[in-house]
């Protein structure tokens, strides 16, 4: 069992992590791609970007040389952006062998062909057999400031999801295991879409009723989509899918969410992604999720209306209209 941690993106969510472990007395390095940024944390010994005010642990070490931060344990958890995903493990390669344990923190799918991330983990590195994902209702800032919080770790090696959960469980922060990671990921995935999706309909001025069934029919569609894909039903219903969905769906800290209000507010697409200036994982993953609901032909209509607000220019209103104009059905 590794008493260390190299975390791999030094954004908000692998900043709060690294901070997490840290904290737990683990030995921990923060690998950034990006020399100035790393500089920046090294001398304030803070993010001052991402998380202002947050100092790092004495235990917490910061690097941009992806050697190092390899070579630094045995576990490797990686916290990029979904497109980043596989530039990153292919930069990697060098650097391991087929006994260290990869976890990832990252949400989405492979912008490329819309592979969930474990086969791109599998494809890279067929001969590792401890690969995991952590999710769940979880925003960076709380958890670095040590707010209540709660995750899932899914593998299909309980030995290292145990081992995770050890490294950022504490009175804080609830570590739960499980090994459904195909569930996991779809619910952290498609989430970010339906927050979009909310922030759209409270931009327009519709109500709490409006964003309740919203989030509920949401839920209906990630169901479908997660166990046409191989995930179980029951999954969705507990931290990495219904906790996820509502957190980013009803809270203002998620970008998706924000993205969402400005444009049901009218605002220019491109100007709130700048205003933003953070990864919006919804919006590449709304036309992952709707390319995967035509493949597999479920009925996502949420998804479908949001794919055509964000990449057919449908207006905001309209796209409502679409949803509220279809046939009553029974509900399932």
């Amino acid at each position: 069992m590794s008493a260390s941690i190299s975390i791999l993106g030094a954004g908000s969510w692998g900043t709060a992590l690294a901070v997490q472990a840290a904290k737990n007395a683990c030995q921990t390095m923060l690998w950034g791609h990006n020399p100035k940024h790393i500089l920046d944390l090294s001398k304030a010994k803070e993010n001052k970007h991402y998380l202002p005010g947050l100092k790092f642990p004495a235990s917490l070490k910061v690097t941009d040389d992806l050697e190092k931060a390899a070579r630094f344990s045995s576990v490797i958890l990686i916290s990029v952006p979904s497109h980043a995903f596989k530039t990153t493990l292919l930069q990697l390669k060098p650097y391991i062998d087929d006994n260290t344990r990869i976890a990832w923190a990252t949400k989405g799918f492979d912008p490329e062909n819309g592979q969930l991330l474990h086969q791109i983990v599998n494809q890279s590195f067929p001969n590792i057999n401890h690969t995991a994902v952590l999710s769940g209702p979880t925003f960076a800032q709380e958890v670095a400031t040590g707010l209540p919080a709660a995750i899932t770790i899914a593998s299909l090696d309980s030995d290292f999801s145990s081992q995770l959960a050890s490294i950022f469980h504490n009175s804080r922060f609830r570590a739960y295991t499980s090994e459904d990671m195909i569930a996991v990921q779809v619910g952290g995935a498609v989430k970010n879409v339906l927050a979009i999706a909310a922030g759209i309909a409270d931009g327009l001025g519709f109500g709490a009723n409006t964003r309740a069934a919203l989030i509920t029919r949401g839920l209906q569609e990630i169901i479908r989509l997660g166990v046409k894909l191989g995930g179980q039903p029951e999954t969705f219903m507990g931290l990495a899918g219904l906790g996820d969905l509502i957190l980013t769906c009803t809270d203002n800290q998620s970008r998706n969410r924000r993205f969402g209000l400005a444009l049901g507010e009218g605002k220019n697409k491109g100007a709130v992604v700048k205003q933003i200036a953070q990864e919006i994982e919804g919006i590449s993953a709304a036309r992952e999720t709707y390319l995967l609901s035509i493949k597999y032909k479920i009925e996502m209509p949420i998804i479908e209306q949001t794919y055509k607000v964000l990449y057919e220019d449908l207006a905001p209103l309209t796209a409502v209209q679409n949803l509220l104009g279809r046939d009553p059905k029974a509900e399932s």
